[in-house]
């Protein structure tokens, strides 16, 4: 190779390495929010969300009598609004410029030290983590519970403030743009550290409590440097499809509905059950602390509910009678603080069937006595994009009805393992 091709080569190398460290941007993208009210509407929405091609559903098209929405690109607005015309979808638009809403989202109006009126990476997440096990040496313990395919630890604390206590384990953020929940669980975490209030410390020193804010480290990093819309693992699964859904992936009636075996698909369940490192690893971490363990509480958004296991049958199966008294006490006692509204239910009843999920799977598998899904806020608004003005009082009326979840369970024994 001469010279002038050595050169050529070299250039086009870095070129395309700045072209693919640049953030995408999503300038006059817009969010709709549409009414699926006939079988025909329904099979034209799933038709687009197979095609792709630049559209992105925030919630998924499986149900007439429901709601979706969905990301259109400038380049499309002709075409989605002949869709809309020729089969009378009734539409809102939610968002007319979807940059903007990221820009607000990423913005820093101080420097103050980490908080709750921002977002953060994960550099500063682990690095605040850092900070509270050092001011918290005799209560707090840093954990690792898993590895990521890029070489990330799934990084965690453990607080204990005594010998003897169940377990609570809190999973954040297994889908990578569900911002709001590693947030939540760092405030929460920070409350149980920090509170004066009776009832926060009472959970707080009774239980011992296993917090990991980012269970999807990869994606959690390319939803900050590359596509803030990224859901997925960030393994490679075909020439041109990177990622699995790692809340599919679990090895509990794997690819049993709502899942998809399309590489390139937000569901993408992966080519068998525990293919991503994340999934495999975090699931020998809760194997290994199982036994202490009373309560499993899992983190996303959007859509305000709260979900029992499990995801491939409405059966209600197990102690869900119990559960769904225990929930309903929660999220009335959520919805006291803000008025927020949540809805549950099982994942099947409540959404739609989504098999494979990490909830299923510490139910199924372990029996776990307390198995519970947060859908967080909003229900559309927003979606993905909370603004962080919210995260504060999101995580308040969150943290509320966890105190109600575990006060529940300890009178109905929940907690004697």
């Amino acid at each position: 190779m001469g010279f002038k091709s050595i050169l050529w080569a070299a250039t086009l190398v870095a070129t395309l390495a700045v072209a693919l460290s640049e953030r995408a941007r999503f300038d006059n993208y817009r969010l709709y929010r549409i009414q699926v009210e006939t079988i025909q509407q329904l099979e034209v929405l799933q038709a687009v969300e197979q095609l792709g091609d630049g559209y992105s559903f925030w919630s998924e098209p499986v149900n007439v009598d429901s709601h979706v929405e969905l990301v259109v690109p400038p380049h499309k607005f002709g075409e989605f609004g002949e869709l809309v015309e020729r089969y009378e979808l009734q539409v809102e638009l939610s968002v007319s410029n979807l940059e903007q809403l990221f820009e607000h989202e990423r913005k820093r109006t101080t420097k103050e030290a980490f908080g709750w009126n921002a977002y953060y990476t994960l550099e500063e997440i682990y690095a605040w983590m850092d900070e509270l096990v050092a001011r918290y040496p005799s209560v707090l313990t840093a954990v690792v519970g898993g590895k990521s395919y890029e070489g990330r630890d799934i990084r965690g604390v453990k607080v204990s403030y005594k010998e003897g206590n169940p377990g609570v384990f809190m999973e954040g953020t297994i889908h990578a743009r569900e911002w709001i929940s590693g947030a939540t669980l760092t405030w929460i975490l920070n409350e149980l550290l920090s509170s004066n209030d009776q009832k926060v410390r009472n959970i707080a020193e009774n239980y011992d409590w296993y917090f990991f804010p980012i269970t999807n480290p990869d994606g959690y990093v390319y939803t900050h440097t590359t596509n803030r819309q990224w859901r997925k693992t960030r393994t490679p699964h075909s020439i041109l499809c990177v990622g699995a859904d790692a809340n599919r992936n679990w090895a509990y009636n794997f690819m049993q509905g709502g899942a998809s075996n399309v590489p390139c698909s937000d569901t993408y369940a992966g080519p068998s059950a525990f293919s991503e490192e994340e999934t495999r690893t975090l699931s020998e971490y809760f194997t290994s602390v199982q036994p202490k363990i009373s309560t499993y509480l899992s983190f996303h958004a959007y859509s305000q509910l709260m979900l029992l296991p499990y995801g491939h049958t409405t059966e209600p199966l197990d102690n869900y009678d119990e559960i769904m008294d225990i929930g309903r006490l929660a999220i009335a006692k959520l919805s006291e603080r803000h008025g927020t509204q949540y809805k549950i239910g099982n994942i099947a009843e409540a959404i739609y069937i989504a098999s494979g999920g990490s909830i299923d799977w510490i139910k199924g598998v372990y029996k776990t006595p307390i198995v519970l899904c947060y859908e967080l806020r909003d229900t559309g608004r927003y979606g993905f994009v909370l603004p962080p003005d919210q995260i504060i009082p999101n995580s308040e009326e969150t943290l509320d009805s966890i105190i109600v979840i575990l006060e529940e369970g300890e009178k109905r024994g929940l907690h004697v393992l």
